[in-house]
């Protein structure tokens, strides 16, 4: 063996090589962020601009306040009726008006409370009623955050702590 590896050394290390520059080619590539500068350009030596239209930009969604109507989720259009066992007495309740504390819900907390309160989705009610269709709406709207409304289940976590069932909601997902 060690006669194979002295007679073919140089093929060897032409290989070793040819590996090494193919890697640092494929890691090169999947490089997310390039900076592109004009070097003619004054500001060649700066650092490069922040896109500030995008900083600026109003939300992308301009909801307007959600109002509480009996027999209807405020904001989002679906009737309440699709979470039948959230007592009635709870679409009134000065919590829906003022809306509810999120952060309860496990996977929720201020940083994104805040993002669903710009959203328009500001109470349990709401998010216990929620089909596929409006979770892939506010999901889409998430950001970094997408994908948490069915891995944490907030639907059921919703449902629980509208209709005020601590034990049912501990009994499912932990202590409150």
């Amino acid at each position: 063996m060690m006669q194979l590896v002295e007679a073919n050394w140089p093929i060897l290390l032409a290989a070793l090589l040819v590996g090494l520059l193919v890697a640092w080619l494929i890691y090169r590539a999947n490089r997310k962020t390039t900076i592109k500068r004009d070097p003619s350009s004054p500001d060649a030596d700066a650092p490069a601009q922040r896109n500030q239209a995008l900083i600026d930009a109003p939300p992308v969604t301009s909801h307007p306040d959600p109002v509480a109507v009996p027999g209807a989720v405020g904001g989002a259009g679906i009737a309440a009726t699709t979470a039948a066992h959230v007592p009635e007495a709870t679409l009134d309740s000065p919590d829906t008006a003022d809306g509810d504390d999120l952060t309860r819900i496990k996977g929720v907390g201020p940083k994104l409370a805040a993002l669903l309160g710009q959203l328009g989705v500001t109470s349990f009610v709401q998010i216990a009623a929620w089909d596929d269709a409006e979770i892939d709406r506010i999901d889409a709207q998430l950001g970094r955050f997408e994908g948490r409304i069915r891995r944490d289940d907030w639907m059921t976590q919703a449902r629980f702590l509208a209709a005020g069932d601590s034990a049912g909601y501990e009994a499912q997902f932990g202590r409150l």
